[in-house]
């Protein structure tokens, strides 16, 4: 029993971290449209929020992240990479 809690300490709950990073987006970017100017500052809030929010789960992970914000036509896509290594 032992052993299952410990895995489940130390895994990387994909679901969860999901969640983190769509509310790191909404509170970054939101509804704005697409501004050239601001793409810098999102893709920096963006990253740096979600890595609080993983860091704030005090699990064994060094976390990276990265963000990249792209404009097509009418629809704006904001694509991120969360990946959580053990230590």
């Amino acid at each position: 029993m032992e052993d299952f809690q410990a895995s489940e300490e130390t895994a990387f709950v994909v679901d969860e971290v999901s969640n983190i990073v769509k509310e790191a987006i909404e509170s970054a970017i939101g509804g704005n449209a697409y501004q050239h100017s601001k793409v810098n500052q999102w893709t920096t809030n963006v990253v740096e929020q979600t890595l609080s929010q993983l860091t704030k789960l005090g699990k064994p992970f060094k976390y990276i992240g990265s963000c990249t914000v792209r404009w097509e036509n009418k629809t704006m896509y904001c694509i991120v990479s969360a990946f959580g290594l053990s230590i």
